[in-house]
């Protein structure tokens, strides 16, 4: 069998999961953060989105391996920065949690671009990526907020959190991603100006060569069965 129709097998299962993950977190961000314990179940769901990305490359054991060496120190981190802010500062996860978020997204766009065929898992696998570009910048607004005396943001609406961290991390960097931009969320910092133009970039770019690589195997695969005949 075709070693990358192997791959498409095994990943019929992690990319779905990882899908799975990431949409609970997103879906669930802006409900669960204003309740009693709320920073809790976003932890649980952050983690849980790593472990699934760590299961998404695994289909060889030296990427298996890079992947839980990045996941380990990102969720440790965040776990001890939760119960013990003071011990460990948030710039540490995120840092760890930034290099494993870039590790996944360049297998996923790899395991697409490489596809044979259009199936569910390639599918799964470019949703996936998508929406992990939007996390992986989340996290990046959050250490550049940390790490910039006064704040990289500037808030221009009274209502909300004035932190990039949480849900309005996820609400500006999808934003951004998506090119909409309603300005309610100014990066006013050098590097937050960057990382926005980057994203935006990003998101326009991803979404053309993404439809073009699966439009131009979608075709072949027809080519080649018309061919083929009855």
């Amino acid at each position: 069998m075709n070693p990358l129709l192997k791959r498409l097998r095994f990943r019929r299962f992690s990319t779905v999961q990882l899908l799975v993950a990431l949409v609970l977190l997103l879906v669930a961000a802006p409900f669960v953060e204003e309740l009693e314990g709320g920073g809790l179940i976003l932890s649980v769901l952050f983690s849980l989105v790593l472990l699934a990305a760590v299961v998404a490359v695994a289909d060889r054991k030296r990427t298996l391996a890079i992947a839980l060496v990045l996941a380990a120190p990102a969720i440790t981190a965040r776990w001890i920065n939760y119960f013990q802010p003071r011990v460990v500062h948030p710039s540490v996860f995120l840092v760890c949690a930034l290099l494993l978020l870039a590790f996944v997204i360049g297998h996923l766009l790899h395991f697409v671009l490489r596809a044979p065929v259009v199936t569910v898992e390639v599918l799964c696998a470019s949703i996936a990526a998508y929406l992990m570009l939007g996390l992986m910048w989340t996290v990046a607004y959050w250490f550049v907020d940390q790490v910039t005396p006064g704040g990289a943001f500037s808030f221009n609406t009274a209502r909300g959190s004035h932190s990039m961290n949480g849900f309005t991390g996820f609400y500006f960097s999808f934003i951004t991603l998506s090119t909409v931009g309603y300005g309610d969320i100014t990066p006013v910092s050098q590097a937050a100006r960057w990382l926005a133009a980057m994203e935006a970039m990003t998101g326009l770019l991803y979404v053309a060569v993404l439809i073009a690589r699966l439009v131009s195997v979608y075709s072949q695969t027809k080519r080649d069965d018309s061919e083929k005949g009855p």
